[in-house]
């Protein structure tokens, strides 16, 4: 069991990013938080080598709440994280699989929510590997 689906997208890394959030503006999911680990690793342990790697954490409201209504402890599992990276064959775009994630919290409620998730993701997925 795989958590996470990934596609390698071409392009500028920054261009990739981008890319990434208008695709989830899309499909209806804003950025709650944007972490630049490359920034943080070079800031707090003074590496200035490591390739580019962000982590975008991705909210769609309407089905945030509606989780949060099901599941009022959710909320450890939010927002989802996708992940834009560099590797020596490009630019990587990687998304955390909403219905593994929810799949620990047995909670059949959500199995809705997980399955429009995984959709979206998939959607934001294609559009990338089309451009």
């Amino acid at each position: 069991m795989t958590y996470y689906d990934k596609q390698h997208v071409s392009g500028e890394f920054e261009a990739v990013v981008e890319e990434t959030t208008n695709a989830l503006n899309d499909e209806g999911f804003g950025i709650l938080s944007d972490i630049d680990v490359s920034d943080a690793f070079a800031k707090k342990l003074d590496i200035q080598e490591y390739p580019e790697y962000r982590i975008l954490g991705a909210c769609n409201p309407p089905l945030a709440k509606e989780g949060l209504d099901a599941e009022t402890d959710l909320g450890v599992l939010l927002p989802c994280n996708v992940v834009v990276y560099e590797t020596d064959d490009g630019v990587v775009v990687s998304m955390v699989d909403p219905e593994t994630m929810l799949s620990v919290v047995d909670n059949p409620e959500l199995d809705d929510i997980a399955e429009d998730v995984r959709a979206r993701f998939d959607r934001v997925l294609d559009t990338l590997s089309a451009n």
